[in-house]
C-alpha cells in the first residue's frame, strides 16, 4: 500500500486518467468539430498532468498509478456519457463532461486541503489543479451557453 502522501497523488492520477478517457469518449461522440477539438485538447492536458503527478510519486520513492480505476467517480460519470448520448446530442455530451469536471475539481480541492503534503507535491497538484479548474470553467460556461 502507498504511504499517505503518495496515496493522495495516486488517487489524483487515477481520477485524472479517467478524466482524460472521458474527454476522449466525448471527442468521439460529438458531432461538433469545434467540441471535438476542445475535448481532445483537454484530454491531452490531463495526460500531461498525469505525467507530472507520476514524476512526483517517483520522487517520493513510490510506484505511481499506471491506470485509471473503474471505481473512480469521474470514470463512472464519463461512462454514463456513452449511455446518455446514443443520439450523439452535443448538449447531453457537454452536460456529462461538466458533471465529470465537477467530480475531478472536488478531488483536487480536497487534495489541496491536506496539510501533510510535501511542498513539491503541493506544487505538482497545484499545477494540475490549474488545468482542472480551467477545464471545469470552460465546460461549465459551455453548458450554460447551450442551455440558454
Amino acid at each position: 500500500m502507498f504511504d499517505n502522501k503518495a496515496s493522495t497523488l495516486n488517487d489524483l492520477i487515477a481520477t485524472t486518467i479517467d478524466s482524460a478517457k472521458g474527454y476522449e469518449d466525448a471527442a468521439e461522440d460529438t458531432t461538433n468539430q469545434r467540441y471535438e477539438m476542445m475535448f481532445r485538447e483537454r484530454a491531452q492536458e490531463r495526460r500531461n498532468a498525469v505525467v507530472e503527478l507520476r514524476a512526483e510519486v517517483r520522487r517520493l520513492g513510490e510506484e505511481p498509478e499506471d491506470d485509471g480505476t473503474i471505481l473512480a467517480g469521474a470514470h463512472r460519470m464519463f461512462m454514463d456519457l456513452k449511455q446518455v448520448v446514443a443520439g450523439k446530442d452535443d448538449k447531453a455530451i457537454v452536460q456529462e463532461v461538466e458533471r465529470g469536471e465537477d467530480h475531478i475539481k472536488a478531488k483536487y480541492e480536497d487534495a489541496l486541503q491536506k496539510e501533510d503534503l510535501e511542498p513539491a507535491s503541493r506544487t505538482a497538484i497545484q499545477k494540475a489543479w490549474t488545468s482542472v479548474k480551467q477545464g471545469h470553467d470552460q465546460m461549465s460556461a459551455l453548458k450554460q451557453q447551450l442551455e440558454s
